[in-house]
């Protein structure tokens, strides 16, 4: 015997219900492992209405992934303490950064996907720093930092650096903290 799957209410309701339950399981299982038929179950909806209201898997997924980094913290501090603060920052960062960050890199194969990622990376990162150097090299001072954040997002969340994930917040945050100084730091 079928039974019939639940319909949620029409219009914006549906459309809701089915970026709400995307959002969850892209950063839950990333692009590929998350299928539209999965999407409308978790839904309650059906498989077409999923692509009735978004036209295809990937323009949902970049509908839904948005990493979005409160910069705000970055703006208040000195220049000379900007490192410190920009690893606390990309330290504390919670499990729905992980997650977008995470379903950005796993769908990356895929070229609309791929293009969100530059995207963050350049708005994310590159752009609120390069706000606050100086200096010819301030746009290649920028882009060493973000590209080490990233790298630390990747060591802690990708591959799941199991040194790195053991050590005290407060090391990791001095260590990092000095690295991104350096780079910050126009050369004389």
């Amino acid at each position: 015997m079928l039974s019939r799957m639940p319909q949620t209410g029409s219009g914006s309701t549906t459309r809701d219900a089915i970026h709400t339950a995307a959002a969850r399981l892209f950063r839950d299982q990333g692009f590929a492992r998350t299928t539209v038929r999965r999407i409308a179950a978790d839904a309650g909806t059906d498989p077409a209405l999923v692509i009735r209201h978004f036209k295809s898997k990937e323009l949902l997924f970049l509908e839904t992934m948005h990493l979005t980094i409160d910069d705000e913290p970055l703006l208040d501090v000195p220049l000379e303490e900007l490192g410190e603060r920009l690893a606390q920052l990309l330290l504390e960062l919670d499990g729905s950064a992980r997650g977008i960050f995470l379903a950005l890199v796993r769908g990356s194969n895929e070229a609309q996907i791929l293009d969100r990622l530059r995207e963050t990376h350049e708005k994310v990162f590159v752009e609120p720093l390069r706000g606050r150097l100086s200096g010819p090299d301030a746009d290649l001072r920028a882009r060493l930092a973000a590209s080490l954040a990233g790298g630390l997002l990747y060591a802690l969340w990708v591959a799941r650096d199991e040194s790195l994930l053991r050590t005290d917040g407060k090391e990791l945050i001095a260590h990092y903290g000095a690295l991104f100084q350096e780079i910050l730091t126009p050369c004389p």
